[in-house]
């Protein structure tokens, strides 16, 4: 019988490999799954490229993920905020890369990857510094930027409840990335607050389908 649930955080990313690329669902603190990052620095894995909306709050989560020393380089479109005091002290110190996509780009990126685009055009950033070096088109008389999809090797989410198929409904807001990261990766472990059992939950309802999950831990927490 298919069952995708993992009985802890740390067995989920057990796997997880020095020099992956990781996308981290999260809109801030809202949807960010703490308890997997929190494992993941317990795995100590290192030289990670972390993809997220920003770059950690306070000293939890994806901030004490930088504080460890496990990221090399970070993939986001708001680095700093007035509590993003871990990564502006490793940026000044050059301990960590940055590369800053515009929000909307950062979706699209990863959308792309998730469907199997090539590449896509944007309007966003054309004749900023964030633009330089990259092709440009016209079309239709609207100038575009080429920027090429975001995947992922591993993707850490949080979502409301799941069943053992990997089936997801979210919490509102809480969804934010977690859907197209979940698409965009080779191997998707969400964190959910309920495992319930199958047929549980509306097909009409469920917003990520289990095809894009590889594993499911429950946390108990809110989404």
């Amino acid at each position: 019988m298919l069952n995708k649930i993992t009985e802890s955080a740390a067995e989920a990313i057990s796997n997880i490999n020095d020099g992956a690329t990781i996308l981290i669902g999260g809109f801030g603190l809202a949807g960010q799954p703490a308890e997997l990052i929190d494992a993941l620095i317990e795995r100590n894995a290192k030289d990670l490229t972390i993809v997220n909306n920003n770059a950690g709050n306070g000293d939890t989560g994806l901030a004490a993920l930088l504080k460890a020393g496990c990221v090399r380089k970070i993939i986001c479109s708001f680095p700093r905020q007035h509590d993003s005091y871990i990564f502006d002290d490793l940026y000044r110190a050059g301990k960590i890369e940055l590369e800053v996509v515009p929000q909307g780009t950062l979706a699209a990126r990863i959308q792309a990857g998730g469907s199997g685009l090539g590449a896509i055009y944007t309007p966003t950033a054309y004749g900023t510094l964030l633009a330089e070096g990259k092709e440009t088109r016209t079309i239709d008389g609207v100038n575009y930027v080429l920027e090429y999809p975001i995947k992922g090797d591993f993707a850490l989410i949080k979502a409301l409840k799941g069943d053992r198929w990997g089936n997801l409904i979210y919490n509102k807001a809480a969804r934010n990335f977690g859907p197209i990261m979940a698409a965009a990766s080779s191997h998707t472990i969400a964190q959910v607050s309920e495992v319930v059992e199958l047929g549980v939950l509306d097909p009409e309802h469920i917003v990520t389908p289990g095809i894009f999950v590889h594993e499911v831990v429950c946390i108990g927490a809110k989404a």
